[in-house]
């Protein structure tokens, strides 16, 4: 491989990586956006919120292959890129971590609704059992099953 192919393909490895990192501070600042709707009860920013997410992963995920892919071409490890590579690294960490935070309050929401649900519809404590068309029910109640 020339010396010119092998500096572009750096440079342009460089740049994924630079993207790289302005993506992950676009998925920080939309899981701090889908943390405050949660916190506000804000279904719509909650939306608009899980949709920048959306796009963010898609984008990291395209700039990955390509990363991959350079990194595959070049053939060696480039250390000039390890410090970014490793900040990129440290700001996923985070991410993964505000994530989890999130989902855990998704998680009791969901648990607080289904509660009082249950407590509602007289269903609190039972087990849940698909029904014959398939829905999921918690129904205790005796059922008729057959009639002679």
């Amino acid at each position: 491989m020339s010396q010119s192919l092998r500096q572009e393909l750096h440079s342009a490895l460089t740049a994924v990586v630079a993207e790289m990192q302005q993506c992950v501070g676009q998925l920080l600042q939309a899981l701090e956006s889908e943390r405050m709707a949660l916190d506000g009860n804000d279904t719509e920013a909650l939306n608009h919120a899980g949709s920048q997410k959306q796009q963010v992963l898609l984008r990291l995920e395209r700039l990955d292959t390509e990363r991959l892919q350079f990194q595959k071409e070049l053939d060696t490890p480039s250390t000039t890129l390890e410090s970014a590579w490793s900040a990129v690294m440290q700001s996923l960490h985070r991410c993964q971590q505000l994530n989890l935070r999130n989902g855990t309050v998704v998680n009791q929401r969901l648990l607080q609704v289904r509660n009082a649900l249950a407590v509602l519809t007289g269903h609190s404590g039972e087990s849940k059992l698909y029904g014959r068309t398939g829905e999921l029910r918690a129904n205790a109640r005796s059922q008729v099953l057959a009639e002679a």
